[in-house]
Order: structure tokens, then C-alpha cells, then sequence
């Protein structure tokens, strides 16, 4: 089971993730969105498409743009569409 933790809480936990350059994916439902507030962050990645992101904030602690998410994917990316993976901090325990 794999868990991203921030801040002391378990923001995802899951044995059904996607890697995908080292980043560790993880189902929508695995995902406490409880803990997600949307970001106008966006990036591009040239085989993925675009990237939305979400600020994490735990006891109101905000961790700004350390999530992402594909909602619309390239061909190539699409086993990881609207999958969330982690960064900037956001512990991964494999």
C-alpha cells in the first residue's frame, strides 16, 4: 500500500498507483479530497498534456500547488487520466 503524507496526514493511499517518471499516480478514489483545494496552476507537458493542480491544506496549513492531476491526457497518458501524484515535500511510502 502506498501513502503520500503531508503535515500529518494521509492525503492518499493506495496498491493500485500508476509510476510514471518516478512519480508515484494515484486513483481518483484513493484520494481524500477533503484535503485538496483546486489552484489555478496549470503546466504542459509535451507527451502528457496539461496539468491542473491542487494546494494541499491540512489543519490549515496550506502546502500551495503540490498536487497534480491530468483531466484531459494525451493518447500515451491516458491509464493516468485524473490520477493524482505528489510533490514538493508530500512524503511517498512505498
Amino acid at each position: 500500500m502506498v501513502k503520500a503524507i503531508w503535515n500529518g496526514a494521509v492525503i492518499a493511499e493506495s496498491d493500485q498507483c500508476e509510476v510514471v517518471e518516478g512519480n508515484y499516480y494515484f486513483p481518483p478514489d484513493a484520494v481524500r479530497r477533503e484535503y485538496l483545494r483546486a489552484s489555478e496552476a496549470h503546466t504542459t507537458c509535451s507527451w502528457k498534456g496539461v496539468a491542473n493542480y491542487y494546494n494541499i491544506d491540512v489543519n490549515g496549513k496550506v502546502h500551495k500547488d503540490a498536487a497534480w492531476y491530468y483531466p484531459q491526457p494525451k493518447e500515451a497518458a491516458q491509464h493516468i487520466k485524473n490520477y493524482v501524484a505528489f510533490w514538493k515535500g508530500v512524503e511517498i511510502k512505498p
